[in-house]
């Protein structure tokens, strides 16, 4: 039986998720590995996000295969599921974190509001959440693709302001760079494949692409998933490789180093004009909400998962904020960048991506829950092979610092 519905009845949780991987804590990564580095780091994005491609496709077919998300089988089928849990929650916190601080320096940027207010005004965003949900997952959806559409723009005008040479972009954006043999370059490819990668976006993917179950049969659903992921993280590693590109095109070659969004804010005005700066800060402020509205909502899916349904959706997201404000309020008031937290909360979640990697590379190569869905031989190798190299890449990190 084939689908009657059209195609765009289908499209949006791979979206949804992409949301994630062009997030504040992708432009804290990107803005300084492109003024430290160049373009150097480029290709890291790139592959990043081929990574993320495959790995979300995985998480989309979980979903569709067994009508469970990803926490839900955790829970199901690990003894282990209270350690996986706390890590999961503690990524949750670590995702909420470089959310939250790009809403507020946002805010401080365009409205000249006190860091510290402006991160507890972000608190706001959760009754956006409640208020879009009441008409259906389709709206929130569709607000969201709103905020992504106004920061993709946002980086179109910044690349075309820039005028970056094409030949450096595509040799950089495809091939490696020996600059990542540095320890300070690993480090940011790291925080860029923490930011890219993100454990987050697997348990909100498994669980939202069940809202397509119903409209077609499985494989129909599963299809339309592999396109939805396609042109979503493609979209989104457009938008990342642009940030990087930008910061490599005008700090980079001006000799600056860019170690805090308010700074390249600033800097953009005299080196490209006011235009590029307030398209910084409204892009900026858009990546922040959508990306703080996805990421309390898969807090939530989370929890459900592993707790069996009982979670309350406004009390989980509000626990998670506070559980990511209170640090953060106090580093702020201390004097510490805002910067340096973002970039410190990605390299948390590249720490956190085993335990959720590992998992889904198994459970999708199980066929006694994923039928003829079940991995066949080269994909379960590059599903174990993706999760092994980045406990690797960690372990690697912790060598050389």
């Amino acid at each position: 039986m084939r689908s009657r519905k059209p195609l765009l009845h289908y499209l949006g949780p791979a979206f949804l998720v992409s949301v994630g991987y062009m997030d504040p804590g992708n432009w804290a990564t990107s803005l300084e590995a492109g003024s430290r580095f160049g373009f150097s780091l480029l290709f890291v994005v790139t592959l990043s996000s081929i990574l993320a491609m495959f790995l979300q496709a995985l998480a989309a077919k979980l979903g569709v295969a067994t009508g469970q998300d990803l926490a839900e089988h955790m829970r199901a089928r690990y003894r282990a599921w209270p350690l996986l849990f706390a890590v999961a929650l503690v990524a949750m916190v670590a995702t909420d974190l470089a959310e939250f601080m790009g809403v507020a320096v946002a805010l401080n940027l365009l409205l000249g509001l006190p860091l510290v207010l402006a991160a507890w005004l972000t608190a706001l965003d959760v009754l956006l959440i409640l208020y879009l949900e009441r008409f259906g997952f389709r709206a929130l959806e569709l607000v969201v693709l709103g905020f992504v559409a106004l920061v993709a723009g946002a980086y179109v005008l910044e690349v075309a302001l820039a005028r970056p040479e094409p030949l450096a972009l595509l040799r950089h954006a495809f091939l490696p760079d020996p600059t990542l043999a540095h320890p300070g370059a690993l480090y940011l490819a790291l925080g860029i494949l923490g930011a890219t990668v993100m454990p987050h976006n697997f348990f909100l993917h498994s669980a939202q692409v069940k809202t397509r179950l119903g409209l077609a049969p499985r494989e129909t659903v599963y299809r339309y998933a592999l396109l939805d992921t396609i042109l979503g993280l493609g979209g989104a590693w457009l938008v990342n490789g642009a940030i990087l590109v930008v910061a490599a095109a005008v700090f980079h070659a001006e000799g600056l180093v860019i170690a805090d969004l308010a700074e390249a804010y600033r800097t953009l005005t005299p080196l490209l004009g006011p235009l590029a700066a307030l398209a910084f800060a409204l892009a900026l402020l858009a990546s922040g909400l959508a990306s703080s509205t996805t990421g309390t909502l898969a807090a939530q899916r989370v929890v459900e998962g592993f707790l069996g349904g009982r979670a309350q959706g406004a009390r989980i997201r509000l626990l998670v904020r506070l559980a990511a404000m209170l640090p953060a309020s106090l580093a702020l008031t201390l004097g510490l960048p805002a910067m340096g937290l973002i970039v410190l909360s990605q390299v948390v979640l590249s720490f956190a991506l085993p335990f959720v990697l590992l998992p889904l590379a198994h459970l999708t190569g199980r066929r006694d829950l994923m039928g003829g869905f079940a991995n066949r031989p080269l994909v379960a190798l590059l599903a174990w092979g993706s999760a092994g190299g980045v406990v690797l890449l960690n372990l690697w990190l912790l060598a050389r610092t």
